[in-house]
């Protein structure tokens, strides 16, 4: 049971934090505290300071304006510390993260007057690898430049120069080996040949840890009390086993914010896939790089031993690929590929009887091959830790991480060969399969994916069955009313605490929602005409305007059929990044001019408009699913085979999901005011509409 002492604890510090920002005390920002801190509080101890009940979930729901990250701090942090556990703050993006680090918690330290220390944590991709970027400008390493995919290029005459000056900034201390502090954008396949994985890191027997940035960052969390990471950290590191980067999950209070995300995440954590002919071409490169890269180890004959039978494994799975390369073009060769995206998904996640038998022969190769590697792995990690070993260590170093892709390539790949070697549906875990083709230089690969459909098994298993207690919050859990949909994406206990908190704004006075009477129903053909023709009489040329559209093909089409006069105020997501356009908008707002931002779903979410930057929020239409999303169409599919309606039970409620974000564009502090019009009638017209417009916040205007 929560203790009297602790109580008081986090009421005093609501009330210092209250007290000093002058602020008055919010109810449903009190209400979010009483919830997380009577979950986390009740949570059953066993005799050893574990978790021996399953009421450690807390599912929160809290609208735009309450204080999420205030209440959830001042609730689990002194909870945290009585009970000697971790604090883990996970956000949806390194953005987000940053902001919680920088700006939210020195507010709540200072005011609060609560002791903690907390650390902001990143995954090794963030962090320069010193090692890396060592033999990158010795050259030494001429196997780094071999591309593993073929759109990968050789390095460049610019890039040489930016690694020199990443060196030199590291020498003289003026950069940390933090990606994010690096004083301009770096392009990802720039930043590839100088970060590293798990697999790739020899750790602490690297010649160059005393000076790794991400070990320097890694050890700073050791004394920690919270650590403020993101749902991809967490969820890496759920992957590696938990307690790989951070604490252990059975040691540690996760809070994840923005927790509407965390499915999708999940899913793509949990995927699998590989690109069929790259991995022809890795296979051969490997098989023909080998002789010359053991040779340094030639005195190591215990590791030459181990690696006898490496060609030969590689050259076997390579034959067993190209032998049945035909049957992948086969397959494929009906695709549309003047599609987006060309796919062919397997419907119901059943693949062809003879896609099935070359994947039981690439499972047999490639985990022979993935034994070997990792007997090498081992042996490897043995001669580092050797104080006297049988080969320089440099010749070591550079081989190891070449090594360790290599494993994590042929994991992979087993991985997704399993999964398509017994391709029988799973009734309870269904999985979708699917082929897309990707084309480089008029040469085409084909990526095979396999992937849960839901998150919900993998976070049971790797996160709430384990971890010492979670809270999940976001202003947008709920569809159509019901937590049910987090539910079963998500994987959360029935006997987690549920519970919503509504946002403090009045909506019904502030803001109107309205469906203009020319508006029509969006499967009209005349629909981009007639959004173009709405757009003249209802944006105000002098405001700020944001117009969000659920197609690409929709915004251009509606951009080039508007007035010249109108578009000159449109600033258009896809010509220059997000935060650019945002920046723009804002400064001819403050000029005292109008702005029209077109924007797709990155807009409907991510976008922070307060006041007057945005005073009204255009939608085109009732955003629905895009139905050839492999995941979305294999859900689809399978809630059907049960017996039930997909249309009602799955797309219905992603769109009221959407929809609820999209609003919320609109009022972001308790002073803004404006108006939400839509322009779909079938919010009006169907059967769904009614379940869609109760879904919303209460906005004036009469149409609930």
């Amino acid at each position: 049971m929560l203790q009297d002492e602790i109580k008081r604890e986090i009421q005093q510090a609501y009330s210092r934090f209250l007290e000093s920002k002058q602020l008055k005390p919010r109810y449903g920002q009190k209400l979010m505290i009483a919830e997380i801190a009577r979950t986390l509080g009740n949570i059953e101890l066993d005799g050893e300071g574990g978790r021996e009940s399953d009421n450690h979930v807390c599912v929160i729901e809290a609208g735009t304006g309450t204080g999420k990250t205030v209440s959830y701090f001042l609730a689990a942090l002194p909870i945290a510390k009585l009970l000697d556990k971790k604090l883990v703050v996970a956000t949806a993006t390194v953005a987000l993260q940053e902001q919680v680090v920088y700006k939210d918690l020195p507010e709540i330290l200072r005011h609060s007057q609560l002791e903690f220390q907390y650390r902001l944590a990143k995954g090794r991709g963030r962090y320069l690898c010193l090692a890396k970027l060592d033999r990158l400008l010795s050259a030494e390493d001429e196997i780094q430049f071999i591309p593993l995919y073929e759109e990968e290029s050789q390095m460049s005459d610019s890039e040489g120069k930016l690694y020199q000056q990443m060196m030199q900034e590291l020498s003289t201390g003026t950069w940390d080996g933090d990606r994010d502090n690096w004083q301009e954008e770096i392009e990802p396949s720039t930043w590839q040949r100088v970060t590293t994985d798990h697999r790739q890191c020899s750790g602490r027997k690297c010649s160059f840890v005393r000076n790794c940035s991400f070990f320097r960052a890694r050890d700073e969390l050791d004394d920690a009390d919270c650590i403020v990471a993101n749902h991809d950290l967490v969820l890496a590191d759920l992957a590696l086993g938990g307690g790989a980067i951070l604490p252990p999950p059975e040691d540690t209070i996760y809070i994840f914010d923005e927790g509407h995300h965390l499915p999708d995440k999940a899913i793509n954590h949990f995927a699998a896939h590989t690109r069929y002919r790259s991995t022809i071409r890795w296979l051969g490169q490997s098989e023909g790089q080998w002789p010359g890269l053991v040779s340094p180890l030639a005195e190591a004959t215990y590791f030459c031993n181990l690696a006898d039978p490496l060609e030969s494994t590689l050259r076997s799975v390579r034959h067993i690929m190209e032998g049945n390369l035909h049957l992948l073009q086969a397959l494929t060769a009906e695709i549309d590929r003047e599609q987006f995206s060309p796919r062919l998904r397997f419907p119901q996640g059943v693949v062809p009887r003879e896609l099935e038998a070359v994947a039981c022969d690439l499972v047999e190769g490639f985990a022979e091959l993935v034994q070997i590697l990792q007997k090498l792995n081992k042996e490897m990690d043995a001669l580092l830790e050797d104080d006297h070993p049988l080969v320089p260590k440099v010749d070591l170093e550079n081989l190891y991480p070449l090594l360790g892709t290599w494993l994590s390539r042929a994991e992979a790949n087993l991985e997704l060969w399993e999964s398509y070697a017994d391709t029988e549906p799973n009734e309870k875990f269904p999985y979708a399969r699917w082929i897309t083709l990707l084309e480089f230089n008029e040469i085409v690969d084909f990526e095979i994916v396999s992937s849960p459909i839901l998150a919900s098994r993998a976070l049971e298993q790797s996160l709430w069955s384990r971890c010492f207690g979670a809270v999940v919050t976001s202003a947008t859990l709920t569809a159509l009313n019901s937590f049910d949909r987090f539910k079963y994406r998500a994987g959360t206990y029935d006997s987690a605490n549920y519970a919503v908190v509504l946002s403090p704004f009045d909506y019904a006075n502030r803001a109107q929602l309205v469906v203009p009477e020319k508006a029509l129903e969006a499967n009209d053909p005349a629909h981009t005409e007639n959004v173009a023709e709405m757009l003249v009489d209802i944006v105000d040329k002098n405001a700020g305007t944001l117009v969000l559209f659920s197609s690409r093909k929709q915004m251009l089409d509606t951009n080039d059929l508007i007035p010249r006069e109108l578009r000159k105020l449109v600033l258009m997501q896809g010509i220059e990044s997000k935060q650019a356009l945002v920046r723009k908008h804002k400064k001819r707002i403050d000029e005292g001019e109008g702005s029209v931002l077109f924007g797709l779903a990155s807009f409907a979410e991510g976008v922070d408009l307060p006041g007057n930057y945005c005073t009204h929020v255009i939608i085109a239409k009732i955003p629905f699913a895009v139905p050839d999303d492999p995941i979305e169409a294999s859900l689809a599919e399978w809630v059907e085979a049960k017996g039930g309606n997909a249309f009602m039970q799955i797309t219905v409620p992603d769109a009221a999901i959407k929809l609820v974000q999209a609003c919320g564009r609109l009022l972001r502090t308790e002073s803004d005011t404006g108006k939400v019009s839509i322009l779909d009638r079938r919010l009006l017209t169907k059967r769904y509409g009614k379940a869609l417009l109760n879904s919303l916040p209460p906005f004036g205007g009469g149409l609930r």
